[in-house]
């Protein structure tokens, strides 16, 4: 068997390996990406196993597939986790690939959930959308800065049939006028793809049981249902709710010491996607839900608004959690939620 701990770069990795039958210790530096193709396919015999090891990084997708076709084992590791491990204050690239190695030799290597091939893809069109409407905001705020400076303000009637019509009838510099309907000609072009990339999220989200339950709460709808599932994964990869908070980064920094604790803002540790999304469902969440809207103002009045939404979106997404891993709709949420079988409860589990 040989075992390769590889510190991956962009344009090159370090690597060093060793093959456990012979006690044979080698480092090598290969450039991406014939050479480092070469190499690993020359390594590919019948009835050798070889295992390999690097940090969780972007950039590599083409080498993750490499491996796949090789039938190689590919081991990701937490990065931050390995980081830890390292005794000495130098830090090379020869050093990471023999720590990474030492690591998987003494069985310490801290490995972690890596989403299939059809999970990435999904995700692939979730951000997609997500930069879609990011671009198509920046136009439409550009439009309503043009629209102000003519004397018009009309907020959301500007995307009507009479809004445009006004917008377009401005006598406007030659500039002004070509930024106008370049502006208007990309809107046109945008929106219809934003739609057939909402129409593909929900036919996913058709074929997804999960993602249905989770939709049935007040506030989620499919993108935000869909994104947790993809993000999330598997909830047996958690034990609690604070887990899911602390992955999505949605508890606060902490440095305490003795007697001082010091909390800081949330860590953003997490998916950035899933967390935009999670603090927008709860706003919704919030407009619709009474109970919701009461601890939301008094969560606001004692800490501000800002940190009250966050607050919300973290309840949303423990809520989230607990109703997949017990295979609940929002209806038996309610009936057989943390208080159901309390004294009182008017619906008891019996």
């Amino acid at each position: 068997m040989i075992i390769i701990g590889a510190d991956y770069h962009p344009g090159f990795q370090q690597i060093a390996f060793v093959d456990t039958d012979t006690g044979e210790l080698q480092e090598r530096r290969l450039e991406h990406r014939e050479e480092a193709e070469t190499f690993y396919r020359g390594l590919a015999q019948p009835g050798r196993t070889v295992r390999v090891g690097m940090e969780a990084s972007g950039h590599a997708r083409w080498f993750e597939r490499l491996l796949a076709e090789l039938q190689f084992e590919l081991w990701i590791g937490d990065a931050a986790e390995i980081r830890t491990k390292r005794v000495r204050k130098q830090k090379t690239d020869r050093q990471d690939a023999q720590l990474i190695l030492q690591l998987l030799l003494e069985e310490r290597f801290p490995r972690v959930w890596v989403p299939s091939g059809e999970n990435r893809d999904l995700r692939q069109l979730l951000w997609h959308r997500h930069r879609m409407v990011q671009a198509r905001t920046r136009i439409m705020n550009q439009l309503q800065a043009v629209a102000l400076n003519e004397g018009l303000r009309c907020k959301k009637r500007l995307w009507r049939d009479s809004g445009r019509e006004q917008l377009e009838s401005f006598l406007l510099a030659p500039w002004a006028s070509r930024r106008r309907h370049d502006l208007l000609e990309l809107l046109d072009r945008l929106s219809p793809t934003i739609a057939e990339l909402t129409q593909a999220i929900e036919q996913e989200v058709e074929k997804c049981p999960e993602a249905q339950r989770l939709r049935t709460h007040p506030g989620v709808g499919a993108l935000t249902a869909l994104a947790f599932v993809l993000i999330i994964g598997r909830t047996d990869r958690f034990r609690c709710g604070k887990q899911i908070a602390c992955y999505l980064g949605l508890v606060p920094a902490e440095e305490s010491s003795g007697e001082r604790r010091r909390l800081g803002h949330i860590t953003k540790q997490g998916n950035s996607l899933l967390r935009f999304l999670l603090v927008e469902a709860a706003q919704v969440t919030v407009r619709s839900d009474q109970e919701w809207r009461s601890k939301f103002f008094h969560l606001a009045l004692r800490r501000g608004r800002k940190i009250a939404k966050v607050a919300m979106a973290r309840r949303l997404a423990v809520r989230l959690y607990w109703m997949w891993r017990k295979g609940w709709d929002y209806e038996q949420l309610k009936k057989f939620g943390s208080h159901a079988g309390q004294p009182g409860h008017r619906h008891g589990v019996h």
